[in-house]
């Protein structure tokens, strides 16, 4: 049945329409507080509103939230268990290179370790944990004209190392 609905769907495919974008992110955290000070205290989200201890909106310029926080279902729970679904990461795109040196060096500023910190061409990516294990991935983008590209004109992304020492002196002030 799997395959047939996926052979359907497939047969049937239509883009969606350009310029569509993936909003805001909500999170299933165990201690609000405790995920605030890593969502606002050290990445800088402006907290937009809060509702006690049960959510929170937080936002970059003003927005009414870029991420939404709240302990409805999760209040004191457990990350899930590896080998179990759910959200891989959440990707947080910087502006420029220099804002992603200056969200490098505030993880690092607050002890937090990278899982990994990634070129791919197309991007470059530091990956690390929120404190409910959540995977956070901070990333830029490289221009589109500057992507590497297969002679045919597809992508060519790869993942390469990163060099984070260079990347933090890229940051402003």
């Amino acid at each position: 049945m799997a395959a047939e609905t996926s052979t359907a769907a497939a047969a049937s495919f239509r883009p969606v329409i350009g310029g569509t974008r993936i909003g805001h992110v909500h999170l299933k955290v165990a201690d609000l507080d405790r995920a605030l000070g890593f969502y606002q205290g050290v990445l800088g989200f402006e907290l937009m509103q809060r509702y006690g201890d049960q959510a929170a909106f937080l936002s970059a310029g003003g927005y009414h939230h870029h991420i939404g926080l709240n302990t409805w279902e999760s209040k004191g729970g457990k990350p899930p268990a590896p080998g179990t679904t759910g959200l891989f990461h959440t990707a947080i795109l910087y502006p420029t290179r220099a804002a992603l040196a200056d969200a490098l060096h505030r993880v690092l500023e607050a002890g937090i370790a990278l899982d990994g910190a990634s070129d791919h061409g197309v991007s470059e990516a530091l990956y690390l944990r929120d404190p409910d294990e959540n995977g956070v991935e901070l990333y830029r983008d490289r221009p589109e004209a500057d992507w590497p590209r297969h002679p045919d004109g597809s992508l060519a992304m790869f993942t390469h190392r990163l060099d984070v020492e260079a990347l933090l002196r890229e940051r402003e002030g």
